[in-house]
């Protein structure tokens, strides 16, 4: 049975897209939201999409759960069709600006 999604609407897509980004500009989404989303916004299923970005299923299933030790170069394979790539950003809750991080 074919799983992909076939009528999806342009502006579910969109919606989508900028959940994404919007939560990775304002440092909202873990990493598996963040995964989750970018595989929901893509027609293909888990299988498709692990092949796709060269990752074994298995790896990408345990990361969509919050439960993988995914490398950096595993994340950006998926990411990097989005124009996204894993860096540094600020831990959450913490003060930045005038006074230090504690």
């Amino acid at each position: 049975m074919d799983k992909r999604v076939k009528h999806r609407s342009r502006d579910k897509e969109k919606a989508l897209r900028e959940q994404l980004f919007q939560g990775v500009y304002r440092n909202q989404l873990t990493i598996a939201e963040a995964v989750k989303l970018m595989q929901q916004i893509s027609p293909l299923t888990q299988p498709e999409f692990a092949q796709h970005r060269q990752i074994s299923l298995q790896s990408f299933k345990q990361i969509i759960a919050g439960k993988g030790n995914p490398t950096l170069e595993t994340l950006n394979k998926i990411a990097s069709i989005y124009g996204l790539e894993m860096g540094f950003v600020p831990i959450k809750n913490r003060v930045m600006g005038g006074e230090e991080n504690k």
